[in-house]
């Protein structure tokens, strides 16, 4: 019998976690992450799902009742929705995380998929159209660098030239980290997305729109334009006794101004700056650093702002580098502009779910890659009382899931 919602999440809790911390690390085609997806697939086989995967990571479960006859026909952009186009409805979300993570942001999306699948068959529902849930790989980007970098190369959105260059931290190439986890890469556009009219994310809100609203499920409108982007300071590595201070040319300082300038910008527009990543050549305790590394992750609730205030950060740190005789390089390593889900869609589903409120988000998904790649699109939120998410406090009850397990089936059901 398959695993009801709270023991799935009894047998996810363990994997990858810390225990120092209590934070989660499931590092895309690494032990933790490959355990998580183990677990999947025996999820899938208790419920007799049919498998597929293809050769970018990604994983997809199918329920395709008995007697269904599937429309292969290829999806039009004029009529793309399942019940319009016979193609089925594709759910889920990842099961990677970022490091020392929370639990839900990810795994909700695919355990509740699981459940709704389950759910739907209690009602004894038959649905006209395949469901599926799907596992995409490596959405935080927390390896290769590339956020959802399995559904973008899924829809084509990055190619398998462009991913064959990833190398993770420790200089392992993707092909060689996805050949050593016993995959065969075949990375490009996917076959499993071949048959999807639509796709649904659930997720855990990453923020506390829904407690503000006391509101447990709620619907999105959209994506942020965001992006993460590499600034490289280069100075000269000289002995921190013996040089003097105006002799020096510090890349550090010019970073420690520019991380103050990005949260200065950020705050003057009501929009999001965050340095969160630094490396630090030759990174001693006695010497001024030859390079600092640090990576930028900004969003703005639209592109052209997003283009200005990081046209500012960028103009303040080339003033300051002037001054420290350093020298600086910006190079974006992930775009994604603004995504808009089909908005009379959201809208029937907030009324299928009795009103639920429909809010934008300003976390990135794999929803907003396979709706920019001309998928119809729409997320559920799951609320989270501490509005803490990527961090081990990251939190939703288990009555607030439950309820999203519902709304999911209820979505389900009324899309198919």
């Amino acid at each position: 019998m398959p695993a009801d919602l709270e023991q799935m999440w009894a047998d996810l809790a363990p994997l990858g976690r810390s225990t120092s911390s209590g934070g989660y690390f499931r590092q895309p085609f690494a032990a933790a992450e490959r355990e998580c997806l183990a677990w999947f697939l025996e999820q899938a086989a208790s419920r007799g799902l049919e498998v597929e995967a293809d050769g970018n990571g990604n994983v997809a479960a199918w329920w395709r009742p008995e007697g269904l006859v599937q429309n292969v026909s290829h999806r039009s952009r004029g009529e793309n929705h399942a019940e319009r186009s016979g193609l089925g409805v594709l759910t889920g979300s990842h099961l990677d995380s970022v490091r020392d993570g929370g639990a839900y942001d990810g795994p909700l999306g695919v355990a509740t998929a699981l459940a709704a699948v389950d759910r739907l068959r209690e009602r004894g529902y038959r649905p006209s159209v395949p469901i599926g849930v799907g596992v995409f790989v490596e959405e935080e980007g927390s390896r290769f660098g590339i956020a959802c970098l399995g559904s973008r190369l899924a829809t084509g959105a990055l190619t398998p030239e462009q991913a064959g260059e990833l190398r993770d931290p420790d200089g392992v190439p993707l092909l060689d980290a996805m050949a050593a986890a016993g995959l065969e890469p075949a990375l490009g556009p996917s076959p499993l997305l071949r048959d999807v009219g639509v796709f649904v994310e659930l997720h855990v809100e990453q923020g506390r729109d829904l407690v503000d609203r006391d509101a447990a499920i709620g619907v999105a409108s959209a994506i942020w334009p965001h992006g993460r982007y590499r600034f490289d300071f280069a100075g000269e590595a000289n002995h921190a006794g013996t040089t003097r201070m105006e002799d020096r040319h510090d890349p550090m300082l010019s970073y420690a101004m520019t991380v103050l300038a990005a949260n200065k910008q950020a705050r003057l527009a009501g929009q999001r700056a965050t340095f969160g990543r630094l490396q630090v050549t030759p990174n001693g305790t006695n010497a001024v650093p030859s390079l600092v590394t640090a990576w930028l992750d900004a969003r703005c609730q639209d592109e052209a702002t997003l283009a200005a205030m990081l046209a500012e950060i960028e103009r303040q740190a080339t003033e300051r580098v002037g001054r420290d005789g350093t020298a600086l390089t910006v190079t974006p390593e992930s775009v994604s502009g603004a995504v808009h889900f089909d908005a009379t869609l959201a809208q029937r589903l907030s009324r299928t779910l009795g009103a639920a409120p429909v809010i934008p988000t300003m976390a990135g998904h794999d929803a907003g890659i396979l709706s920019a790649a001309g998928i119809t699109t729409a997320m559920l939120f799951v609320r989270n009382p501490t509005g803490i998410s990527h961090a081990p406090s990251e939190f939703a009850p288990m009555a607030d899931c439950l309820a999203g397990v519902d709304a999911l089936a209820d979505v389900l059901a009324e899309l198919t």
